[in-house]
């Protein structure tokens, strides 16, 4: 019987800090702060996959407490995350994500990121929606604080 899950990550600009989103390093002034890389498209996706197994959640299963996660990438933590639902009996069919920032463009970027999420999930390429959004100086992301995703997956 199909699944789906939500996912959703935030994170806040951190200074000196290289910028990953969708495994997929941007030029950026700053990137996001974090225990992790603070991909949060990554993050967003391992937890939409998680809740559609009712696995829990990242902070569950890669908590800021645990050095032996300090650091760790997002496609790292999103392959690890679909090894934990193999072990469930369940496997990555498809993904939509939506990016919500108002910089830097995640369109130049949008193809690169389907490719890593596809290798890191498992499936092709044409199973990955990655789309973006501005929200033109409205809200968390929208004032300068940070970056968000929403992820959601069958």
């Amino acid at each position: 019987m199909p699944r789906v899950g939500l996912g959703f990550d935030v994170h806040a600009w951190g200074d000196d800090r290289p910028l990953w989103l969708g495994g997929v390093h941007i030029e950026h002034d700053r990137g996001l702060a974090g225990h992790s890389d603070g991909d949060v498209v990554c993050h967003a996706v391992a937890d939409a996959l998680l809740g559609a197994e009712a696995l829990g959640d990242v902070g569950e299963h890669f908590p800021d407490t645990d050095r032996s996660v300090a650091g760790i990438t997002g496609v790292t933590l999103l392959a690890r995350t679909v090894a934990l639902l193999a072990q469930a009996g369940a496997a990555p069919v498809s993904v939509d994500i939506t990016v919500v920032c108002d910089h830097p463009p995640i369109a130049p970027h949008r193809p690169a990121m389907r490719r890593q999420l596809a290798a890191a999930l498992g499936v092709s390429v044409e199973r990955v929606s990655v789309k973006a959004t501005r929200p033109e100086g409205i809200g968390l992301s929208g004032d300068g604080v940070g970056c968000l995703a929403v992820a959601v997956v069958t």
